[in-house]
């Protein structure tokens, strides 16, 4: 398929285990390694086995062919040439291309291995199955983005079934150059409703084709092709948002896209000496375009964000070496780029500038340090979250590497040094707008900590509106004469007085308050964020472990009993389950209605409050009640009916 490249590398095995595997040729379906190597030979009887593999960063590397050669076959002390052809088991017929050997065998008693010069070259489209960026470790220029491609991928239509039950499990892979992203998997369905907005960067001035492929997802073995399309943007007229109904190729149905090209603040990756605000022309560009002069202009473009990866330090041991092989993938929202990657270094190097374009001034900026690893996925080793609007400009600051929750600390620090430039008034009207959603999302699961910290978190919440309560009951009960007198004296001024211009001003006053008390020094406020050390029931045993995760269990199930019994008495009610109890809420509402129409709604507070603060001092001894619960707690609810 023209415009699609691969980054081959090949493995050499002999016996079932791998004796050599060549570097990574990136983007090249002519690929030429000049690489040597030396292998030890104990039987000519064996064969060597050569696979070939697209390398996907962070996915399973495609497989591009096998083939095997005969070393009996081959004459001693002498350099032959070997052309193979590479093939699939599975698809015996299918031509995969080329590969060219340079082998030389030679025996034992003139020198103790044989040696390979290699050189391969075919021509064939791969396979694409990931989602991932991958940079070339080669890039030295700075890789700029002539504008954005907004993609939308609203719905399926009449899509094809490929499972027994007559339906299938759709998802949509997109690739746009080097950039590959998939869509979530869509359950048992043939009219899917996906509804995800993503971006992607349009490097190329005359356009590009976005390849589409909708698959069916079938666990345990390879997903079932669906069909194809594809979207010429050289044809699409910019900064405009069209609406494609593409029928899919090769199989049945549609699908229904949102595509917008903008143009856009170049995005790059650079070497350290190539500084965009250091460039006394350049910065003044990028001051100029977001200044409060030019507010209303391009309102997506919020500012310009830059930051330099500079090393880091003390990372963890990876590998069985002792070492690691450190990359660092830097994220903002939906934008992705990636450094190189250091070989056998626990205190890297990258020296790295990458440039974004914000368009939410509240986004978190992630950097990510990997381990890599060929044979599997990347290794974890350490993650920092950097909220937008706390960056100091121009300072260099070694952040703490965390774990992947961002709850605790992990091995090593890394180096940044990052700069923030903004308008305040489109980041402003950007906040009353929805939020970018990220569509590289991990699927949540269950977790016994997270779910013992929401409970923690709700529950914390909770006690502060019952504290809260238990506060205003006391004024009620004149638990303190001077407090209550207060209070009843602050309730019948502002009653009387009310307007609603009040209401912001409480916020308003609130947040002033809290200000002053934080540039005085006696700020008292504390993260929401529970942690193990702060919460007792997340250490010690497993027995501990097991009473906290059934209290949590356990309140769930009271609240939850709770909230649906008060629906459904509410429900009863109106249901005339019980018809004297619903005689008596129309009694009720009709007295109600009356004194609402002839009374007016400040009158009518003034003596509820009233009677609230003088009920006490009426009848010390009467228990405080609500009239509306009291009644409702004589409706039975459903499992009440039940039981009946």
């Amino acid at each position: 398929v023209p415009g699609r490249t691969s980054d081959p590398y090949v493995k050499f095995k002999i016996g079932g285990k791998e004796v050599f595997r060549s570097k990574t040729i990136h983007k090249n379906l002519n690929p030429v390694w000049e690489e040597k190597t030396s292998i030890m030979i104990e039987h000519l009887r064996e064969q060597l086995y050569i696979k070939v593999f697209d390398y996907d960063f962070g996915l399973q590397d495609d497989f591009m062919g096998s083939a095997f050669l005969d070393l009996g076959s081959l004459e001693q002390n002498r350099s032959t040439e070997v052309t193979l052809s590479l093939k699939d088991p599975h698809y015996a017929d299918q031509d995969l291309g080329t590969i060219l050997l340079s082998v030389l065998l030679t025996p034992k008693e003139q020198q103790r291995e044989g040696t390979m010069l290699m050189r391969k070259s075919w021509k064939r489209s791969s396979k694409f199955q990931t989602q991932s960026i991958r940079l070339s470790d080669l890039h030295r220029k700075a890789q700029l983005w002539r504008g954005i491609v907004s993609v939308t991928l609203i719905e399926g239509r009449e899509l094809k079934a490929m499972d027994p039950n007559g339906l299938s499990d759709p998802y949509v892979k997109f690739r746009l150059g080097h950039q590959k992203y998939k869509s979530k998997i869509m359950p048992k369905t043939l009219n899917p409703q996906w509804k995800r907005q993503f971006d992607l960067h349009l490097y190329e001035e005359r356009g590009g084709i976005i390849d589409m492929t909708v698959w069916d997802k079938d666990a345990g073995k390879k997903d079932d092709f669906i069909g194809r399309c594809q979207v010429d943007l050289s044809t699409l007229s910019k900064e405009q948002t069209h609406k494609l109904e593409l029928p899919l190729e090769e199989g049945e149905g549609f699908l229904v896209l949102l595509v917008t090209l903008t143009a856009s603040a170049a995005v790059s990756i650079a070497d350290l000496p190539i500084n965009a605000l250091e460039d006394l022309k350049e910065q003044e560009e990028i001051l100029k375009r977001y200044s409060l002069v030019r507010m209303f202009h391009n309102m997506k473009d919020v500012g310009f964000l830059q930051v330099k990866v500079i090393r880091a330090e003390g990372l963890m041991a990876a590998d069985v070496t002792g070492k690691s092989d450190p990359f660092c993938v830097v994220e903002l929202n939906n934008d992705r780029l990636l450094t190189h990657t250091v070989y056998k270094n626990l205190n890297p190097e990258w020296n790295k500038i990458f440039t974004f374009n914000i368009k939410d001034i509240h986004s978190v900026l992630e950097v990510t340090v990997y381990d890599e690893d060929r044979d599997r996925s990347a290794d974890f080793l350490g993650k920092v979250a950097i909220p937008l609007l706390s960056i100091q400009n121009g300072e260099q600051k070694a952040y703490v590497l965390k774990n992947k929750q961002l709850t605790g600390p992990t091995k090593g620090v890394i180096y940044l040094e990052i700069d923030v430039i903004f308008n305040a008034v489109k980041a402003s009207f950007r906040t009353l707008m929805p939020k970018e959603q990220k569509y590289i999302e991990e699927e949540n699961r269950i977790s016994k900590q997270l779910l013992l910290r929401n409970f923690m978190r709700m529950k914390r919440c909770v006690m502060v509106l019952v504290n809260a309560a238990y506060y205003i009951n006391s004024c009620f009960d004149w638990d303190s004469p001077p407090r209550s007198l207060a209070a009843f004296v602050l309730f019948l001024f502002v009653t009387w007085n009310f307007e609603l211009y009040m209401i912001p001003l409480t916020l308003l006053l609130l947040l002033v308050w809290n200000y002053f008390l934080i540039i005085s020094g006696k700020d008292n406020r504390q993260r929401d964020t529970v942690s193990r050390a702060e919460d007792p029931s997340l250490h010690g045993g497993f027995m501990n472990k097991l009473y906290a995760i059934q209290e949590v269990c356990v309140s769930v199930q009271n609240i939850l009993d709770e909230v649906a019994s008060f629906g459904e008495r509410i429900k009863n009610t109106f249901n005339w389950t019980v018809p004297f109890l619903s005689w008596l809420a129309i009694v009720a509402l009709c007295v109600f209605t009356v004194i609402l129409y002839f009374t007016p709604l400040r009158y009518i507070v003034l003596v509820w409050g009233i009677n609230k603060f003088t009920k006490k001092l009426r009848s010390p001894y009467a228990i405080d009640n609500n009239e509306v619960l009291d009644f409702l707690s004589r409706v039975p609810s459903d499992v009440q009916l039940v039981c009946i």
